[in-house]
């Protein structure tokens, strides 16, 4: 199994493949089955490297809500 930096990664690289506006949870960057081999411990690493990231400001990201179940929900913004 990666480590949380390689999924960190893999999750910003695969951000490129959404649409302007697009609302998304982290776990929809990957693959059902392997979001679920994730570790729980790593999930929630991985979460809050992830908001970090955003929050950073150096991507067309942003965390907009909470889920009634407490994932966050992020939002693509247009690169204009």
């Amino acid at each position: 199994m990666s480590n949380v930096n390689d999924l960190l990664e893999e999750a910003i690289s695969e951000t490129d493949n959404l649409m302007d506006g697009e609302i998304f949870l982290l776990k929809d960057l990957f693959k059902g089955y392997v979001w679920n081999r994730i570790a729980v411990k790593d999930r929630l690493l991985l979460g809050t490297l992830f908001l970090n990231y955003v929050q950073q400001g150096k991507c067309y990201m942003y965390a907009i809500e909470k889920t009634s179940s407490h994932q966050q929900l992020y939002q693509k913004i247009s690169q204009t």
